[in-house]
């Protein structure tokens, strides 16, 4: 009996500690980093406005979690350039308090195969749910972590619930 709870014990101990190394390793992804230290500056939302981004209303996810708001730059959504310096979206989670956390910024290009220091995009094809032509798309969770891993698309810990309608 006692044999048994030390193993399950032990068991949930293991796969809780497999749980932390996963989120740790998107955490300390070099491509989150290089974003994070290129980025930083769109904490403040305001930043990312002088910049010539523009919101669109948060997006939550059909099975729970979010991308947040997006802000987004109409002039490198239309030059389909990968830089990393000048992401087409800014994302933020809406808090509590009203203000607005930065959490991920996304690359969207219609040319494609697409990548950015190795980590390819993913493709969205047409009809989509943007009503836009198909494209390729990362999403870089550089300053909140993402279960999913560090390019998925929603984030089970961002929420919409905050945003201001």
């Amino acid at each position: 009996m006692t044999v048994t709870r030390s193993m399950q014990s032990l068991a949930a101990l293991a796969l809780f500690a497999v749980a932390a190394g996963c989120a740790q390793a998107a955490d300390n992804n070099p491509l989150a980093e290089h974003v994070r230290d290129a980025l930083d500056r769109f904490k403040d939302v305001n930043v990312a406005v002088k910049e010539g981004y523009a919101p669109i209303p948060c997006a939550s996810g059909v099975d729970g979690g979010a991308m947040g708001i997006h802000y987004v730059n109409g002039d490198y959504l239309k030059d389909d350039a990968v830089d990393l310096n000048k992401p087409e979206a800014v994302m933020y989670e809406p808090m509590p308090d009203g203000k607005l956390a930065l959490i991920a910024v996304e690359y969207i290009t219609t040319k494609g195969p697409a990548s950015l220091e190795n980590h390819l995009f993913s493709y969205t094809g047409t009809p989509n749910r943007y009503g836009l032509p198909a494209f390729y798309q990362l999403h870089v969770w550089a300053w909140k972590p993402n279960p999913a891993g560090a390019f998925a698309d929603m984030n089970m810990n961002v929420s919409c619930e905050a945003a201001k309608s």
